[in-house]
């Protein structure tokens, strides 16, 4: 496999991750009143996300080895 291809996927896998952990993390959509405080997420996209940042990482490292 070509080192820019590589190259590409590698910094994509991370950036992926990266984005992923943080919708994993941040809430969508708070409210507050008073002393009651409720937030909501939706992590279903970022498990996602996650996953093809591992994949691409994992192409990245193993895709192309020459014998």
């Amino acid at each position: 496999m070509n080192n820019t291809v590589k190259t590409i996927l590698m910094v994509a896998g991370i950036v992926l991750l990266i984005y992923g952990i943080y919708t994993l993390i941040a809430p969508e959509a708070s409210i507050s009143v008073g002393p009651l405080n409720v937030e909501a997420q939706d992590n279903t996209n970022s498990y996602i996300t996650i996953g093809l940042g591992i994949v691409a990482l994992v192409a990245s490292f193993l895709g192309g080895k020459k014998a």
